[in-house]
């Protein structure tokens, strides 16, 4: 990956990122749910509908936050493991701990705690763009998918009607942190992740980070016009 695919996640340093986090831990879930207009729970679960997850296998959930999307894996597939991995503990603290087969770890997306091709799924929601090296992080979760494991990555994006991007656009950059002020202690946080949804690609540029990871059977589906888009992806031998 060239070094042209580092994100406004570079503003800061992985301990600012990570205190940033922390400190919006409280209100997040609340945060997201207001700011998305109710639809977050319904982009997650598809994610967790895309995995295709079923019981015996083992799912790791990156970037999992306060465990929103490690909890409709959980429930999409009785009889699988899921393990979430978030860097900010604070986050993992407003996490459900009494899930059956899943867990959560402290732990670096651009090293992750697991074995080579440890997993049959692993999915990132909203938490790509986040990363220094976001190609970086595609390769370490190829590096633990088994041959054949699959990758759901369920990301802001661009939105496919064009009489909606301006509109969007207004709203990440003036309602977005209007509403943040009154909602949230740390405006300037979202004021931050309003910056990196902007400067974060299309679907076709995410697909091919993909493929240049090595990822094949590349393919998005567009949820809420664009506003998001979900991809899957396989990991090749």
């Amino acid at each position: 990956m060239s070094d042209g695919q580092a994100t406004p996640a570079a503003e800061r340093t992985a301990a600012g990122v990570r205190r940033m986090f922390d400190r919006v831990a409280p209100r997040y879930d609340l945060a997201n749910t207001v700011f998305s207009l109710g639809q977050d729970r319904g982009w997650r679960r598809a994610a967790a509908t895309a995995t295709g997850l079923a019981r015996g296998e083992r799912a790791v959930d990156v970037a999992c936050g306060t465990g929103a999307l490690t909890r409709e894996l959980a429930a999409s597939a009785p009889g699988a493991s899921v393990l979430g991995v978030d860097f900010s503990l604070e986050m993992l603290r407003h996490a459900p701990q009494a899930l059956p087969r899943t867990a959560y770890v402290v732990g670096d997306a651009l090293r992750l705690p697991l074995r080579d091709e440890a997993v049959d799924v692993v999915t990132i929601a909203f938490g790509l763009r986040n990363l220094p090296e976001p190609g970086q992080g595609l390769l370490e979760f190829r590096r633990v998918l088994r041959p054949g494991g699959r990758l759901v990555v369920c990301e802001f994006s661009q939105p496919v009607i064009p009489v909606l991007r301006g509109a969007y656009r207004r709203y990440l950059t003036r309602l977005m942190p209007l509403a943040a002020r009154r909602l949230t202690s740390d405006p300037e946080a979202y004021q931050y992740l309003a910056r990196s949804i902007g400067a974060w690609p299309d679907q076709e540029g995410l697909a091919a980070w993909l493929k240049d990871a090595g990822f094949t059977e590349v393919a998005w589906r567009d949820l809420s016009a664009g506003i998001v888009a979900l991809h899957r992806a396989t990991a090749g031998p």
